[in-house]
């Protein structure tokens, strides 16, 4: 492996962000980058799969998708067969929308009536009978934690940003959106993780957008997608040029993968393009665009032109994170792609994170008690100076009473003194 030091992967089993809160309301709404605390909608939303029997009698599989709209408005799709990505999915939805009431969702405008609670939700047909329950589900990426292969390049680990000319990481070691790698390179694969913030009441473009920018021309769109048609914008998209296979958003602050197979154009000397560049992805582990010829730049990308230019993390004004990018240069490496970690890499790397958040844990109580007991040493030195200071307060009070005392004692005897001397009336 070429480049930094051995690669801390995330805690792959999280399923929500855990980097810092909120950015600002730009106009958008609130844009959380962690779970919202209090918020009933939140807690609704999801994929949800199980058996309904419709009236007919024949047993389906059925999979649901529940957007929240801010507010306690929402909106879902349907599909028999399952969620997009698994085995029988079909990819015609019934579109329905709904509003919560106190800690459930009704949704109507289907074939049937859901009221959906936060780990099930029921079916109801027209004539009020029971068809159908469907469980919560927490999906996760194959990919998800994939360890960089051999002769790859670690392009971001959470220790820094030396890989790239312009960045910035958060505290807990998240890449923020805006990012422009430092090497450049021809045909690659890449693997990136990306968790689009919580924006409940934005639409479109304006919810969680980002972007993988290859070569600067190209863009791989990232966007929270979640229960949406497949678009020619949306997320796994080839940005306005070609909308993706399936649409495989998961829920928004859920840990995701994008995988990408780049192969750049082909130019003449004379600097004509032989050969236009070709893109496979797959998101969340299930391929979406598949060896698509790309005539030309994408979106706001730059020109083509047989010049380099860097891989580009974009910044849409929206918290989008990223962890655990690598990249194989392939006029250099080969191997399989995507990389789906083994069930013992994972395990080692959990137990590799459980002793460092114990570790952290230690820290943390130590630090915690190293203040408890410097405020208790202040505290203390704040008693000693209070009570010297009364003390002394104290003994100038008595001193001046004594002295008052005694001027008056004197002042007394002089009187007296005075008094003796007169000689006595006749």
């Amino acid at each position: 492996m070429r480049t930094l030091p051995i690669l801390l992967a995330p805690v792959v089993l999280a399923l929500a962000c855990t980097h810092s809160l909120i950015a600002a309301d730009n106009g958008k709404g609130p844009a959380f980058a962690e779970p919202p605390k209090g918020d009933p909608d939140f807690a609704l939303m999801g994929e949800f799969v199980g058996e309904i029997t419709p009236e007919e009698g024949k047993k389906e599989q059925l999979g649901l998708q529940l957007r929240a709209l801010g507010d306690g408005a929402f909106d879902a799709q349907s599909f028999l067969g399952g969620l997009p990505g698994q085995d029988k999915h079909k990819p015609e939805a019934f579109r329905m929308i709904g509003q919560r009431s106190d800690d459930f969702v009704v949704l109507s405008g289907g074939p049937w009536v859901l009221i959906v609670e936060k780990e099930y939700c029921l079916l109801v047909d027209r004539k009020g009978n029971k068809i159908g329950k469907l469980n919560r589900l927490h999906r996760k990426s194959p990919t998800m934690g994939a360890l960089p292969p051999k002769d790859s390049v670690v392009l971001f680990d959470g220790s820094n940003v030396d890989q790239f000319t312009k960045a910035q990481m958060t505290k807990d070691g998240l890449l923020m959106q805006g990012a422009d790698l430092k090497p450049m390179f021809q045909d690659f694969n890449l693997h990136v993780e990306f968790c689009v913030p919580y924006m409940p009441k934005a639409q479109g473009q304006s919810r969680g957008n980002s972007g993988l920018y290859l070569q600067s021309r190209y863009e791989c769109q990232v966007l929270d997608s979640f229960g949406l048609d497949r678009l020619y914008n949306g997320l796994g998209s080839l940005y306005t040029f070609k909308a993706p296979d399936v649409n495989m958003a998961f829920p928004p602050l859920s840990w995701q993968t994008y995988d990408v197979q780049f192969t750049a154009p082909r130019w003449a000397a004379d600097g004509s393009k032989v050969r236009n560049a070709h893109i496979t992805s797959w998101v969340n582990g299930v391929k979406v665009q598949d060896n698509v010829d790309l005539p030309n730049k994408t979106g706001a990308g730059k020109q083509e032109e047989p010049t380099l230019l860097p891989i580009r993390f974009q910044d849409h004004g929206d918290p989008v994170r990223f962890r655990n990018v690598w990249l194989v240069d392939r006029g250099l490496a080969t191997g399989e792609f995507p990389v789906h970690p083994t069930k013992e890499e994972l395990e080692a790397e959990k137990a590799k994170q459980e002793k460092a958040a114990a570790e952290k844990k230690v820290a943390e109580k130590k630090v915690a008690e190293k203040k408890v007991a410097e405020k208790k040493v202040a505290e203390k030195m704040a008693a000693e100076k209070k009570a010297a200071e009364k003390k002394a307060a104290e003994k100038m009070a008595a001193e001046k009473k004594a002295a008052a005392e005694k001027q008056a004692a004197e002042k007394a005897a002089a009187q007296k003194q005075d008094a003796a001397k007169q000689p006595e009336s006749k």
